[in-house]
């Protein structure tokens, strides 16, 4: 495939192909006798992995630091199994942070569907969420 028909298949642009090329992530490309790149199967599933890492918040810094391990052959397979358990240990920290932020948000939604609903003033803590913030004291009375 040209990188027309693979940023089609692989739905990256581009430009993110040939800057993860530039950023040393994809390893060499091969090109066809006018130098054009031509991508196959293995660079479809390495964009597929190196996608379902940038998704998952891995910085462009780290995944320069993984491909690096991986062109060094067998002897990094354990440096690069712990640099994926790492970041697979904060991808799950911050999903436990993002549901603690969902049920919140889902709780206060629920407060405000029973105050539509007319069956609730106020929320669970006793706090009027629904009501505007109160007003700080003007520092300058005499104005």
């Amino acid at each position: 495939m040209n990188i027309r028909e693979f940023a089609q298949h692989s739905g990256l642009s581009a430009h993110t192909l040939r800057y993860y090329e530039r950023a040393g992530l994809m390893g060499e490309v091969a090109r066809d006798e006018l130098g054009h790149r031509i991508y196959g199967a293995q660079d479809s599933q390495w964009v597929n992995f190196l996608h379902h890492l940038r998704e998952t918040g891995m910085s462009i810094r780290e995944m320069e630091r993984y491909c690096s391990l991986r062109t060094q052959g067998d002897a990094t397979v354990a440096a690069r199994l712990e640099l994926l358990a790492r970041h697979a240990d904060q991808l799950a920290k911050r999903l436990r942070e993002q549901h603690e932020h969902l049920a919140k948000l889902r709780d206060t939604i629920a407060i405000y569907q029973a105050r539509v609903d007319g069956r609730a003033q106020r929320g669970g803590d006793g706090l009027d969420l629904t009501a505007a913030p109160p007003r700080a004291a003007d520092p300058n009375p005499r104005r």
